[in-house]
C-alpha cells in the first residue's frame, strides 16, 4: 500500500510539479504583500538601474488576490489540457522564454509602460506551446485551440481587452503581454519541431 502511494505521489510530483511551483510562488508573493511586488514587479526605471530579476519576477506577482486567481484558473486549464505533454524541463524552458519575450516585448515596444504585473503573457506561453507540442504528437483538434488563441490574440491587438476582463483583474490589461509571451511559447514550439525533424531526417 505504501509503494502505491509513493508510486502515485511520485507521478503526480513529475507530471505537475511545474505547475504546483508556479502556482505556489505566486500565492506565497501574494501573501507576502504590496511590498513585496513592489520589489518583483517589472519596472522600467528600477530595470535601468541594474535591477534585472524584475525580467522574470515580474510575472510572478499580480494586482491583488482576483488577478491571481483568475490566472490560476488559466493555468490550471493549461495543464488539464496540455500538462502530460511536456517534460518538467521543457515546461521550465517554456516558462523561462516565455517570460522573457514578454518583458523583452514590453521593454522594447511598449517604452511608455512604466510598470507590469501578472502571468498572462507567461500563460499565453505555456498554452501556445502545449497546443504545438499536441499537434507534434498527432492530436489535430488542438489545431482548432491553437487557432482559437491566435483570434484572441487578434481580437486584443485590434480592439483591446475581451469585454469584463479588466474589472475581473482588478485593473488594466495590458493585451500586448499576451502577444509578447505567446511568442516564447511559439518559439518553444518551432525548436521543439525542428528537433523533431532533424531526428527523422538523420534516420532518413
Amino acid at each position: 500500500m505504501m509503494a502505491v502511494t509513493r508510486q502515485r505521489l511520485q507521478h503526480l510530483w513529475q507530471h505537475h510539479a511545474p505547475a504546483l511551483l508556479l502556482a505556489l510562488l505566486t500565492l506565497l508573493f501574494a501573501a507576502a504583500g504590496e511590498q513585496l511586488a513592489a520589489l518583483l514587479r517589472y519596472q522600467r526605471s528600477a530595470i535601468i538601474e541594474g535591477e534585472w530579476w524584475r525580467v522574470v519576477t515580474g510575472h510572478l506577482v499580480h494586482l491583488g488576490w482576483p488577478h491571481l486567481l483568475m490566472n490560476l484558473a488559466g493555468l490550471v486549464l493549461i495543464w488539464l489540457l496540455f500538462g502530460r505533454l511536456l517534460n518538467w524541463r521543457q515546461w521550465l524552458l517554456v516558462w523561462l522564454l516565455s517570460s522573457l519575450s514578454t518583458s523583452l516585448g514590453l521593454w522594447w515596444l511598449e517604452t511608455d509602460l512604466e510598470w507590469y504585473v501578472g502571468l498572462s503573457g507567461v500563460l499565453h506561453g505555456l498554452f501556445v506551446a502545449g497546443a504545438m507540442a499536441a499537434i507534434c504528437r498527432g492530436y489535430r483538434a488542438e489545431i482548432v485551440l491553437l487557432l482559437v488563441v491566435t483570434a484572441k490574440l487578434l481580437w486584443e491587438t485590434s480592439h483591446g481587452p475581451l469585454p469584463g476582463s479588466s474589472s475581473l483583474a482588478g485593473g488594466e490589461v495590458i493585451v500586448a503581454a499576451h502577444l509578447y509571451g505567446a511568442i516564447g511559447g511559439l518559439l518553444h514550439g518551432m525548436l521543439a519541431m525542428l528537433g523533431r525533424f532533424g531526428k527523422r531526417w538523420r534516420k532518413g
